[in-house]
């Protein structure tokens, strides 16, 4: 361990019980106070939901991407003919910021999709117009932390286990990006999608960087 990684440590069992941001999450908003979970979202790669990602999947690693698969519920009120598409924020409650970091988010997503893996999540040079990105999955990237496709899990060394939430929420009607940066921002995103949401999903990846 360098000097910074010792300062990291430190600062990181100092702030240690700063965490828990829960009420911050997109899916505890007043946007979707009215909305049921009713999709059920999985991780075939990594496991059930509050499953632990190696270290592959972090930025320690590769940033790897957990593939995801999802389905509507057995009790569902909706069926799948309701749903026009889907936007996906994956964000981190425990970080030690007044603010959750949103790691990654997705929109556009085709009502047809059931799953997106690291492959989807490339850019498609064909599309590539006015500042906009597709990615090779046929959806949009927005905005995100690093600026980045997907920046991956990176808790401060000694922070303790941190859980991100893979938030996927079901639309019905598609996303109108006229008035949208080319990389939209989740503020803009959550204006646009209000009272358009039918229903919401979550698949919860838990990392954590101990001290070695």
């Amino acid at each position: 361990m360098g000097l910074l990684q010792y300062l990291e440590y430190y600062l990181a069992r100092l702030l240690y019980n700063n965490r828990g941001r829960d009420a911050k999450l997109l899916i505890n908003s007043a946007l979707l106070k009215d909305i049921p979970k009713n999709i059920h979202v999985e991780s075939p790669d990594v496991g059930p939901s509050e499953s632990h990602l190696g270290i592959e999947y972090s930025q320690y690693g590769q940033r790897k991407f957990p593939e995801l698969s999802w389905s509507l519920a057995p009790d569902a009120k909706i069926s799948q003919a309701d749903i026009k598409e889907y936007m996906l924020l994956v964000e981190d409650p425990d970080a030690p910021l007044p603010l959750v970091p949103n790691h990654g988010m997705y929109y556009a997503i085709p009502v047809t999709k059931t799953s997106i893996g690291p492959d989807d999540l490339k850019l498609d040079p064909k599309r590539q117009s006015g500042g906009e990105k597709w990615l090779k999955g046929g959806f949009r990237l927005g905005k995100n932390l690093r600026g980045s496709l997907y920046s991956g899990p990176r808790p401060p060394v000694g922070h303790g286990p941190h859980r991100y939430f893979f938030q996927l929420i079901a639309l019905k009607e598609k996303i109108d990006s006229t008035n949208l940066s080319p990389v939209a921002t989740k503020s803009e995103l959550v204006e646009h999608i209000k009272d358009k949401v039918i229903g919401y999903g979550v698949w919860i990846g838990v990392f954590e960087r101990k001290w070695e």
